[in-house]
């Protein structure tokens, strides 16, 4: 899993542009505290992103690493394949606010785990994956974020607000630690904006971004994590990767476009 030993995937570029990383953190397991949480967000309040999925991913005997996901359906939760490749195991927390105290958790193997045959670590493509897990009851705090809808597959809510929500880092050189789950509303912008920070090698028909307009962006532990429509409260983004120039600096985030991966959420996990 190239990703969890290069911090910061540096990837060769022919333009002119900051270089990409993916935005998992990687941390020692017997001291999995050190993330912080989307730049320049706000404080969520209990049960406000009932979807919102906490993953503490063991990448080895010695370490884990951070990241997001949304609850989809009572069995299955979306990440990013970048947080699930090559791991051991994880610990899904649901219902969380504060990081690790969650309403439930449960610790599932690596064959629970359903990445996108297509994933590629080299392009960033198909950055998608599922985690099945036991079945969930829903409460206050726990439930299912709805996926578009078929007849949404050829939007591209260009100049829609979304929100983004995770525990990832709260600016560039933040070392202090919060456990608070932040969240932020953003404008979603032009594939074509976003090619011209990364390139079209990276930024596919499978991606959507965002504007980091103010330094208000994801960040390190925000991978795997939702980017929902603020107008219809359903899910279009999955974090995947920004500049590695820093969060704030004011480039694009990119996220795997939901609509792109209907039919393969749908063949892989029945919802």
């Amino acid at each position: 899993m190239k990703f969890f030993v290069v911090f910061a995937l540096l990837l060769a570029s022919a333009y002119a542009s900051p270089t990409i990383f993916q935005r998992g953190l990687v941390v020692p397991i017997l001291d999995d505290s050190v993330e912080g949480r989307i730049t320049n967000g706000q404080t969520a309040s209990t049960g406000q992103f009932p979807y919102q999925v906490g993953l503490s991913l063991q990448v080895s005997s010695t370490s884990s690493a951070w990241c997001g996901g949304s609850l989809i359906g009572s069995k299955y939760v979306l990440t990013a394949a970048h947080c699930t490749d090559g791991i051991l195991q994880v610990t899904v927390y649901l219902g969380a606010t504060q990081r690790t105290s969650a309403e439930l958790t449960y610790t599932v193997s690596s064959s629970d785990i359903i990445i996108h045959s297509g994933w590629s670590s080299r392009t960033l493509r198909n950055d998608i994956s599922l985690i099945k897990i036991p079945s969930v009851s829903y409460t206050s705090r726990i439930q299912a974020v709805p996926l578009p809808a078929v007849s949404s597959s050829y939007s591209t809510y260009a100049g829609d607000s979304a929100v983004i929500s995770g525990w990832g880092r709260i600016s560039d050189s933040a070392t202090s630690v919060t456990n608070s789950l932040q969240y932020a509303t953003v404008q979603v912008i032009t594939n074509t904006v976003c090619a011209s920070t990364f390139g079209s090698t990276y930024v596919t028909s499978g991606n959507i971004c965002i504007a980091t307009t103010g330094g208000v962006s994801t960040c390190n532990g925000d991978s795997g994590g939702p980017l929902v429509l603020q107008s219809t409260g359903v899910l279009i983004g999955v974090t995947s990767y920004g500049s590695s120039a820093g969060c704030a600096k004011g480039y694009p985030a990119a996220f795997s476009r939901v609509t792109a991966f209907r039919d393969w959420i749908q063949t892989n996990s029945g919802i």
